[in-house]
């Protein structure tokens, strides 16, 4: 289930000063546990302004394969579940982390046998906490499975109950056993032993729209979260945009001495991506949010940082372009984890950033960049969207940068080439 290659893509110069108001897609974290919550509620709901991407596609492919009906018109998904979810299906996870790892559990509450397959990408991706924490639920998964491809086999009456995992390596497979917990017959007591888990936000966020359904979450003891058994309350919600995704646009204001603003950029939220408030006012830019969204003010520097992104790491790309271009070295720490993203990221970095003429290494936790005069060169991709986004950015100051597959972007963000030469061409006029 590889991805067709595409041609290369000459990242565009920006002619002036990145001047633009730039509206991005909906949130692919949210979007993808709103339609996961909605197959296991009680009732229809409605999902406004989700994403439509790769990831989310696929999702929705998965849920419809286990039997759930989603009716979609314009910027409106109508979902309703069924009254027991269907076995005997194949579901294709691509290179998406929230599908590979949310929909297992809910087709461990099927009665018989779920096919899971991937882009070829994906089979290197952990899933062996997950698969032996469903076998601990009652799932039975064959004893050899530990990564994609896989099959298992559930039932309606999954008993779920005190399941220890160790979540060190990816938040999701804490919020994977959440999202399903109060459909198990005993509901879930999960609790993770290792170290610390990444990506708090989006465990919280995972939290926060369980609760919104009516759930009940006790995360009062550190590292154990207790789901009480119980319907999931159908719930009709607007989906906010997706802040990480607009990462590449804020951050074109920062590197090239512009302007940009992202409308509708929420006051409180859960997404890791509000982290860029602080992580670009470390770098130097003016950062403010007012009624009319988030605006980012480059100024004439580019100051190095030290920065711990665990509750952020999927900004890594993005944050080490823009270390590439400061002033002195910078440090970016607490990321191990995301070696395991759709690529090892941190190699991927490592290896870009060194030939456009960065000088960058790795630690156990990050990454060291050492700025120094960039040149061009073709920016390998790895599949992956967060590296397209860092190539592009890149090409906005540094001449002959081509980027050899733009269309992976399309895992999150279809549009993202089209918006990101209309931020381009308004800044021109």
């Amino acid at each position: 289930m590889s991805a067709t290659p595409t041609a290369t893509w000459p990242a565009p110069l920006a002619p002036a000063p990145i001047r633009a108001t730039v509206s991005v897609p909906g949130s692919k974290s949210e979007t993808n546990r709103a339609l996961i919550l909605a197959a296991l509620s009680d009732g229809p709901s409605t999902i406004r302004y989700g994403l439509d991407a790769r990831d989310t596609r696929l999702m929705r492919d998965a849920l419809r394969t286990l039997g759930v009906k989603i009716t979609e018109s314009a910027d409106e998904w109508r979902i309703e579940p069924p009254a027991t979810f269907t076995a005997g299906g194949t579901i294709d996870c691509g290179l998406a982390g929230t599908v590979m790892r949310f929909v297992p559990p809910v087709a461990a509450l099927a009665p018989g046998e779920v096919a899971f397959d991937a882009d070829e990408q994906a089979y290197r991706r952990p899933m062996d906490v997950l698969l032996n924490a469903l076998r601990d639920c009652g799932a039975t998964v064959p004893d050899e499975a530990s990564t994609l491809p896989f099959r298992l086999t559930g039932r309606p009456d999954l008993p779920g109950g005190v399941i220890t995992v160790d979540a060190s390596t990816s938040s999701q497979f804490v919020s994977a056993l959440l999202l399903a917990g109060a459909r198990f017959a005993q509901g879930l007591d999960l609790r993770h032993d290792g170290k610390d888990v990444p990506s708090q936000p989006h465990i919280d966020m995972t939290v926060a729209m369980l609760r919104d359904r009516g759930v009940a979450v006790d995360d009062s003891e550190p590292a154990r979260w207790v789901v009480s058994p119980g319907p999931i309350a159908p719930v009709d919600v607007d989906i906010e945009p997706d802040l990480s995704n607009a990462a590449p646009f804020l951050a074109a204001a920062a590197i090239t001495g512009g302007t940009v603003t992202v409308p509708n950029w929420p006051e409180q939220t859960h997404q890791p991506g509000d982290h860029l408030r602080e992580i670009l006012t470390r770098f130097g830019a003016a950062v403010g949010r007012n009624d009319s969204g988030l605006t980012v003010i480059g100024t004439d520097q580019l100051h190095a940082v030290d920065l711990d992104l665990r509750e952020a790491s999927e900004l890594t790309p993005v944050v080490a372009a823009i270390a590439a271009l400061a002033d002195g070295t910078s440090h970016i720490r607490g990321v191990a984890h995301i070696r395991g993203h759709e690529t090892d990221r941190l190699a991927a970095l490592e290896t870009e950033l060194d030939a456009l003429g960065a000088h960058v290494s790795q630690t156990d936790d990050g990454l060291t960049i050492h700025p120094k005069l960039l040149g061009g060169a073709l920016w390998h991709c790895y599949a992956d969207h967060r590296m397209a986004h860092a190539g592009a950015l890149l090409g906005l100051v540094v001449n002959d940068i081509e980027l050899d597959d733009i269309g992976c972007t399309a895992k999150t963000m279809p549009e993202f080439a089209e918006l990101w030469q209309t931020m381009i061409n308004d800044s021109a006029d």
